[in-house]
């Protein structure tokens, strides 16, 4: 796990948008979306479309990743906590 995914998991222990994200992390946007889409490939969080309705198919962050809200899984809270 990079140190920039590490951060992001710590800010996505409850459901959080992705304009959230950008206000606590203060990253360029392109970062934050190539990271989580690092984290979604790895099984580490979830995609929401509203903070309880999850996506189940593949998304390509990149181009839609600002609309949406994300959570880390079980995996990726088991791996930020290993750390």
């Amino acid at each position: 796990m990079t140190d920039e995914e590490f951060d992001v998991i710590d800010e996505l222990y409850f459901v959080q948008h992705f304009s959230y994200l950008k206000e606590s992390l203060g990253w360029e946007e392109q970062l934050i979306l190539q990271t989580l889409s690092s984290l979604q490939e790895k099984g580490y969080i979830k995609c929401l479309t509203a903070p309880d309705e999850e996506v189940f198919e593949k998304i390509d962050l990149l181009e839609q990743g600002r609309k949406l809200y994300f959570l880390a899984t079980k995996k990726g809270l088991m791996e930020h906590n290993a750390l």
